[in-house]
């Protein structure tokens, strides 16, 4: 099976749990490929991978709706954070998502984006969309990488940057950056696994993605995500059934 999956799962370390049980239980291969959510869902229109883990529920109800997959289910979610040094010089920590994104842009403080169009990059623009149309984006610095990378660069320019917790717990005890903002509704990060539709490409096996997609979504499964921790703390949190919105697309 073809797995395409967010760089920030990949990074977590998850997968090196999850993968080598279902390799066994289903007799098969799993090939994964870390890219961002914007990259895994061109994966899939071009039919180039079977199934899709990512982070974005707009554009995966689009990659739905458009045809392109035909399941869609809710696994699990976890937070982003707004990550920055400790001594904080822009004076950040405390306020709201907008209100920190409006301090680091009229403070000029550096902001390192993955700029990938990746899920965490698509909604750091939805927090820079709140704001003032004319607020001034000079200070922000596009890696164009994963989550790893750009939380290493960010570490190394003692910048401010938006990260998922997960990728954040997995690379703490490498870098120096700390949380600032406290969570809000904006900062929740839900990942969603989707069946590529079997009709975009003779490759695709949906047989196989669906037997993952009832893997993952398994109470036994479900389970060993909630039990996934770093350092005591759990990275993902069970989300199938909890908000009633996974759906099927026959």
């Amino acid at each position: 099976m073809r797995l395409a999956v967010t760089t920030s799962t990949h990074d977590s370390g998850l997968l090196e749990i999850l993968v080598p049980i279902f390799e066994e239980r289903a007799n098969a291969r799993v090939d994964v490929i870390a890219a961002g959510t914007g990259k895994s869902l061109l994966l899939g229109e071009r039919g180039e991978v079977d199934a899709i883990l990512c982070h974005s529920r707009d554009a995966e109800e689009k990659f739905i709706k458009s045809g392109h997959g035909i399941r869609r289910e809710d696994v699990m979610f976890n937070t982003f954070e707004i990550l920055g040094p400790p001594d904080d010089p822009a004076k950040i920590k405390g306020l709201q998502p907008h209100q920190a994104f409006a301090r680091l842009s009229t403070q000029q403080a550096t902001f390192v984006s993955r700029g990938d169009e990746s899920g965490t990059h698509i909604r750091e623009k939805e927090i820079w969309g709140l704001l003032d149309s004319k607020t001034k984006t000079d200070h922000i610095l596009k890696t164009g990488q994963g989550m790893g990378p750009t939380l290493t660069i960010t570490d190394q320019k003692q910048a401010y940057t938006i990260c998922d917790r997960a990728t954040f717990l997995y690379m703490q005890d490498h870098i120096t950056l700390i949380p600032l903002v406290p969570q809000a509704l904006i900062l929740k990060n839900s990942y969603g696994v989707i069946v590529v539709n079997p009709n975009k490409n003779n490759l695709v096996n949906s047989d196989i993605a669906n037997q993952w997609v009832d893997f993952l979504i398994s109470s036994e499964i479900q389970q060993k995500i909630q039990e996934y921790q770093i350092n005591g703390e759990s990275l993902f949190f069970p989300l199938h059934d909890a908000s009633g919105s996974s759906y099927s697309v026959q």
